[in-house]
């Protein structure tokens, strides 16, 4: 089994969600983070960054500040790896920076609390 990290935009949390539902992937978590990548952004001297406008995003400064975005983590049996990354770059793939990141990470065991379960039978078929 892997876990599936992504760091996406904010505006896409939605889309990226309800797409990974109709994929069949249901199980996962999101969490509120900062960061940022290669390009070096300075946010106040974008106008209407605060609403992710695209066309600001370009103007992009020599400071680098972090900033808001979303991580999500799916913990899904290898055999349906593919088909989360997919899903992921599909519903958040614009072609411009700051679209985000995947990692995928190997994961020993995964034991369900309520019943003690464990491995691939915890996790979204």
């Amino acid at each position: 089994m892997k876990e599936v990290m992504a760091i996406i935009r904010i505006d896409k949390i939605n889309k990226t969600k309800d797409a990974l539902m109709d994929a069949g992937i249901s199980s996962m978590h999101v969490k509120d983070v900062l960061g940022r990548g290669k390009g070096l952004v300075d946010i106040l001297r974008l106008d209407g960054a605060e609403k992710l406008w695209e066309e600001k995003m370009e103007e992009l400064g020599a400071v680098g500040r972090l900033v808001p975005k979303r991580k999500i983590s799916i913990v899904v049996p290898d055999k349906l790896v593919a088909k989360v990354v997919k899903t992921i770059i599909s519903t958040n793939q614009t072609g411009k920076s700051g679209d985000g990141k995947i990692f995928v990470m190997p994961v020993s065991n995964s034991v369900r609390i309520r019943d003690a379960q464990t491995g691939d039978e915890t996790l979204d078929e």
